[in-house]
């Protein structure tokens, strides 16, 4: 019943789980979002069209013909005055002058010596002006943009802000980045300025930057970014028209979704609810950069400037301005915020529509609850099937929306969602499979031994009619006393009584290599040598023997505390165990209908025999001479020469009192020594010197175990003392009883 409800449940919760996770966005679904976004960029980049945005490139060889930067403010100043008389439209700084320069001559005058020789040149300094004063003053002649940068950190001063903000629909406040300090550049550069823009950037959290914002703010002020402040100067234009959900045309449902687009003069850019665009890449294009020496030396083509927003900005390494985008590992920074104006120039935009996200989960349910029913109903194959087509299907589209239309639409989660719901439920089912093979084997596993079951299981051939001859060892156990035990009990209670004897009873027979043959009641027939061969099978047999009275031990233990607690009466449990070796014929018996693995022999007969002689000698196990034979080394003692109930030929049986180690010690044999001599002499009938060893073996018997055997033949002494059995007598018991 779980196993049929596990391969539903489990996957719908698996299913809930994913579309939680889908709307709680958490970093690994973004990231793998983004990793798709980022493979389709690289396999279809944006195509380059020429539009007049240029970077005017501080590259290597710039600053080896140009000198090292900083440059002194007024070689920037010479730079913006020659792009501004070869016709820019808009001058843009990717970089900010927040300190004064070093080189003014005001500044290097102060590490001068203070000596009276210097003393009219610094009285001429102070009326020179200072670099960032001219620097400031071509500035504000030009069309320039400066840029500035937000931090989590202090507070220095605001910037100055050059455009405003008009607003339509919901306030955007709670959505665009917020910061709290600044790096802002000089006063006297950043007055004159157009325009005023942060060129912040934030990457993902695997470092990537995929998208730029076109507005952020410092507390309650807004702020364009340098690649929206850039679009504004070169138009001449003043203000920014924010529209967010709410805003007319824009449908949000009531609720709050944060910014649909940005209008920048005559370009209306699409935006993330947090005011940021996507960035679609280009390939590398060197047409996009000009190098600033050619700005200097004349060298530089007049259509590369005139009439371009043109970038002040850095290529080169050592100036550590390098940013990774899906394109390029160590793409420069100005480039990223040139390829954004590019697109708005373009009208090239990637966009994540408003229900992107609603259909991706609309898609990942219904694949999930197709799969669901389907490898319910038809299996893994046509699942497999059909999860191929539906998920080719959702890549196939995906990308037709991504190289046609920009959509970015994610496929790859619901398709991975519903692979590892097809995996989970195809692992269900092939456990399902198996929790039913195991069944048909545990239910096998109770009539036949584990080995046989596996035997049966690799070659069914077997299971047919038939045995064969094999030298065995049989184990007969049983309970004593059991009637008066099971007075005690109602059925349940009897029930749970044996199951509690008979299961560990079992545990040690199987753990031993045996094969339970069959539960009579309360006792067990096992046997050892079959299925599989066990060369030491006797030992085995014999050692088995022996953990279950251990066992029984423990069991009564325990059952006395049940006793005492119910307020009954306890009866301690005993068994007799009879274990006997010898010829048997083995294998697959009964009828076509129905036959069951066991064993026949007069062996058989033989070890039930001595487990029923167990009582009348007052021992746990009676062993057949066969096994002790076999097992010489063990604590075994002679207990008679019987012949046992339904057998003509007497045998002669033992006890089994210890392993190799008991039969070793000095107690043990000191012990089987007079027990030896006791049965010499008796069975010469030489009843006065018996009756001397006896007592000698009673001392011996310092536990008390074999005290029911010594009474036995102090009974049988005393009879034949009083009636003599005859010249004729061999020593052998006639047994009455089984």
């Amino acid at each position: 019943m779980f196993m049929r409800w596990l391969h539903i449940l489990l996957p719908l919760a698996i299913l809930a789980l994913a579309v939680t996770l889908r709307l709680s966005e958490p970093t690994a679904i973004i990231n793998i979002r983004a990793d798709v976004f980022d493979t389709f960029q690289r396999l279809q980049p944006r195509e380059y069209t020429p539009v007049p945005v240029r970077i005017i490139d501080l590259d290597d060889a710039s600053l080896e013909r140009l000198g090292q930067w900083p440059w002194p403010r007024t070689q920037v100043a010479e730079l913006v005055a020659k792009l501004t008389e070869m016709g820019a439209a808009a001058i843009v700084f990717d970089m900010v002058f927040s300190e004064p320069d070093r080189t003014s001559p005001r500044n290097i005058i102060e590490i001068w010596p203070d000596i009276p020789e210097l003393k009219a040149l610094r009285e001429a300094t102070d009326k020179i002006p200072d670099n960032d004063e001219i620097l400031g003053a071509t500035i504000a002649q030009s069309n320039v943009t400066t840029g500035f940068v937000l931090t989590n950190g202090e507070l220095t001063r605001d910037p100055a802000v050059k455009g405003t903000f008009a607003m339509a629909g919901d306030n955007p406040t709670d959505f665009v980045l917020n910061f709290s300090g600044t790096v802002v550049n000089l006063p006297e550069i950043e007055k004159g300025a157009a325009g005023n823009g942060s060129f912040n950037m934030v990457a993902a959290p695997d470092g990537i930057v995929r998208k730029v914002p076109l507005l952020v703010r410092l507390g309650d002020v807004f702020y364009p970014t340098i690649s929206a402040e850039a679009l504004r100067t070169a138009q001449r234009a003043k203000t920014y028209i924010i529209k967010s959900s709410g805003a007319s045309g824009e449908e949000s449902f009531g609720e709050q979704t944060g910014i649909n687009n940005i209008k920048v003069g005559e370009f209306v850019i699409p935006t993330d609810a947090q005011g940021s665009v996507y960035v679609y890449y280009t390939k590398d294009v060197p047409e996009r950069y000009v190098p600033a020496w050619k700005i200097f030396d004349g060298s530089a083509a007049p259509e590369m400037i005139e009439g371009n927003i043109v970038f002040i900005g850095t290529s080169a390494s050592g100036l550590k301005d390098q940013r990774p985008t899906p394109m390029n590992p160590v793409t420069s920074g100005v480039e990223i915020h040139v390829q954004v104006v590019e697109q708005a120039l373009t009208d090239t935009y990637l966009k994540r529509p408003d229900w992107a996200t609603g259909a991706e989960i609309i898609y990942l349910v219904v694949l999930g609850l197709l799969l669901i029913f389907i490898l319910s109903k038809f299996g893994a194959l046509i699942s497999a099937i059909i999860g191929i087509i539906m998920i080719g299907s959702a890549i196939g589209f995906s990308w037709y929306a991504f190289s046609t239309l920009h959509w970015l639409i994610d496929p790859i989660f619901p398709s991975l969602i519903g692979l590892i719901i097809y995996i989970v439920e195809s692992l269900i089912s092939y456990l399902k499979t198996e929790a039913e093979k195991n069944q048909v084997r545990g239910a096998f596993s109770h009539y036949l031994s584990p080995a046989l079951v596996e035997q049966l299981a690799e070659n069914p051939d077997q299971l047919q009619l038939g045995g064969e001859d094999r030298d065995m060892t049989l184990l007969f156990c049983d309970i004593r006393g059991f009637t008066t035990i099971s007075e005690q009990f109602d059925a349940q209670g009897l029930t749970s009584f044996m199951n509690r004897f008979l299961t560990p009873m079992t545990d040690i027979i199987l753990t031993r290599g045996g094969t339970i043959d069959k539960y009579m009641g309360d006792a067990i027939m096992a046997f050892w040598n079959a299925p599989l061969l066990d060369p030491d099978h006797p030992r085995h047999g014999a050692l088995t023997a022996l953990e279950m009275i251990d066992s029984l031990k423990e069991l009564n233990i325990v059952w006395k505390q049940q006793a005492d607690e119910e307020g009954r009466k306890y009866i301690p449990v005993k068994i007799g165990v009879g274990v006997n070796s010898g010829p048997c014929c083995v294998g697959n018996m009964g009828s076509d209908q129905r036959f069951d693995y066991s064993v026949l022999g007069d062996d058989v007969n033989l070890a039930s025999r001595l487990e029923g002689q167990s009582k009348a000698y007052g021992v746990d196990i009676v062993i057949g001479e066969n096994t002790q034979v076999q097992i010489g080394d063990m604590a075994t003692l002679e207990l008679d020469l019987i012949q046992v109930k339904g057998k003509t030929v007497p045998a002669r049986i033992f006890t089994l009192l210890g392993d190799e180690t008991y039969g070793q010690s000095a107690s043990f044999q000191s012990l089987i020594s007079r027990h030896k001599y006791f049965l010499e002499t008796y069975r010469k009938q030489d009843w006065e010197l018996a009756e001397d060893f006896l007592q000698q073996c009673r001392k011996l018997d310092k536990n008390g175990k074999l005290s029911t055997l010594y009474d036995l033949y102090t009974d049988r002494i005393s009879h034949f003392q009083a009636d003599p059995p005859g010249p004729d007598w061999d020593g052998v018991f006639i047994a009455t009883s089984k």
